[in-house]
């Protein structure tokens, strides 16, 4: 390795460090620890650099947005119950609140199913546990969204979905009608007019989270590229989908992101 090369590594293990120590709140991250336990200390600070010093200081997508697609996306992958307390408590140090971090994880219920949502709020409890109780009241958004003043359920979750999805969502929900309508129902009802209409997340984020837990899952492309199109419906920007997936590739591995950007790619050409 040049002398050049090194100077960029270490420059970027410094600013990952400085990142990493302001996510978790201690001087020492444990990941380094373990790294240096196993006695691979060097890859641990390569991977505090590239990911933390590198990755993390991208443009496009602010660090609050990041913690809660990577809260999203460990929900979805449900094995990461460590890793996604360690995230909850990050996400709270950059900014967003705790009743943003509940909502990200509730709304994951829809695409990674219960399960994985209780074990996530499991989680989210013990990462909240000492925690001061200073959360602001939460504000009245009630004016503010489309499904306004709207009482019934499926009427409600029908102007839900046209907000995020448009046409496409009508169009899912008409394809299943010839045999499983109930489906559909379910859709526009629960997911539609139960979870997206629930306050403290904003259309933008819940459709950052549900991309988030798109990725993770990697089997759902036909949705994620609904949600695509969804993120633009609502405001969100080409460069903030690219950021998401990027993000998400050091939680859901490669594989997962190239699918994932091969799905926008094709988003943004119909658009």
């Amino acid at each position: 390795m040049s002398d050049l090369q090194q100077q960029d590594r270490s420059a970027s293990f410094a600013q990952g460090l400085k990142l990493i120590q302001q996510l978790g709140g201690v001087d020492r991250p444990a990941v380094l620890d373990l790294f240096e336990s196993i006695g691979e200390a060097e890859f641990g600070e390569q991977c505090v650099g590239f990911i933390y010093g590198d990755v993390y200081h991208r443009p496009g997508l602010p660090l609050p947005e990041r913690q809660l697609a990577t809260v999203a996306a460990l929900t979805a992958l449900g094995y990461a119950g460590s890793q996604l307390q360690f995230h909850a408590k990050a996400a709270l140090n950059v900014g967003c609140t705790r009743r943003q971090l509940i909502e990200a994880v509730i709304h994951v219920s829809s695409f990674a199913g219960f399960p994985a949502t209780l074990n996530a709020l499991t989680a989210l409890k013990a990462a909240f546990d000492g925690l001061p109780d200073d959360e602001p009241a939460p504000s009245d958004e009630a004016a503010e969204v489309p499904w306004a003043g709207i009482e019934d359920r499926h009427e409600r979750g029908l102007a839900a979905m046209r907000a995020v999805d448009g046409e496409a969502g009508e169009k899912v929900a008409a394809a299943l009608r010839d045999i499983a309508p109930d489906l559909a129902t379910y859709i526009i009802e629960f997911t539609f007019g139960e979870i997206y209409t629930r306050p403290h997340l904003s259309l933008r984020h819940r459709e950052i989270v549900t991309i988030a837990a798109c990725v993770a899952l990697g089997t759902a492309l036909p949705q994620l590229k609904v949600h695509i199109h969804g993120l633009l419906n609502v405001g969100g920007t080409e460069q903030e989908v690219v950021e998401t997936v990027l993000h998400l590739a050091f939680y859901c591995g490669f594989p997962a992101a190239l699918n994932a950007i091969a799905a926008a790619r094709e988003v943004f050409a119909q658009r």
